[in-house]
């Protein structure tokens, strides 16, 4: 499937690459691999059967085993998660979900039992791979990889205001602190920790909105990609 373009968007959490990935898939219309999607659903999935988030063995064969569907919403264009059969959308995006999954994302054995369950989302015409190591390891071959990132405090201010539009309360000093740890987990991890491909494209957007960054990674697309962007 190399002959498939992959566009990878990698980078810490709150760099906005979830949004920034949707959209520029539903664009381009390339298919959408949300990896950090797949990590919170063994994480929920594995709260809800009561396996410890320590537990390597049991957790990579629960990521093997799970049945995990990602179904396109025709009049949104958002991508709905359903685990075994139920859709689970809100509670694999609360602050614990997110939490538990970067602790199982730092074990070897469930990256591993993820690797080609990623791989398999590379369909024609195009793959759009929002996550964390999508450039460096999973997708190595990648037509165009770029690294979001933003600062600790521009991100926790924009998590702040993504909950209270939700109506979910919330400390900016709270979420800061949760950032950090999630930072220094996924950057010190042995097995593919976060750092930006030898060859992708860093781009801060601490300074930038959703629009703007979209506009950069679009035109970045039709550079490399030569495709034509309505």
């Amino acid at each position: 499937m190399s002959e498939v373009p992959v566009l990878t968007l990698d980078g810490p959490s709150g760099s906005g690459k979830g949004t920034i990935a949707s959209r520029v898939a539903r664009t381009l219309g390339w298919h959408l691999l949300d990896s950090g999607a797949l990590y919170r659903l063994v994480a929920l999935g594995a709260a809800r059967r009561g396996i410890p988030m320590e537990d390597e063995a049991a957790l990579a064969d629960y990521a093997l085993q799970m049945d995990v569907v990602f179904e396109v919403q025709p009049d949104s264009g958002e991508v709905l998660a359903k685990l075994d059969g139920e859709a689970v959308g809100d509670a694999i995006r609360t602050e614990q979900c997110g939490n538990d999954a970067s602790k199982v994302a730092a074990l070897g054995p469930v990256r591993e039992a993820l690797l080609q369950r990623q791989r398999d989302f590379r369909r024609p015409p195009g793959l759009v791979a929002d996550g964390r190591d999508m450039g460096t390891t999973v997708f190595p071959d990648a037509g165009l990889k770029i690294y979001l990132t933003a600062s600790a405090e521009v991100r926790a201010e924009r998590r702040y205001k993504q909950l209270k539009e939700k109506g979910i309360s919330a400390s900016v000093a709270d979420l800061f602190r949760e950032i950090a740890e999630r930072d220094a987990r996924d950057t010190e991890r042995r097995s593919s920790p976060l750092k930006p491909a030898t060859d992708a494209l860093v781009l801060d957007t601490s300074s930038l909105d959703i629009n703007q960054v979209v506009d950069q990674v679009l035109e970045q697309c039709r550079e490399r990609f030569d495709v034509n962007v309505r």
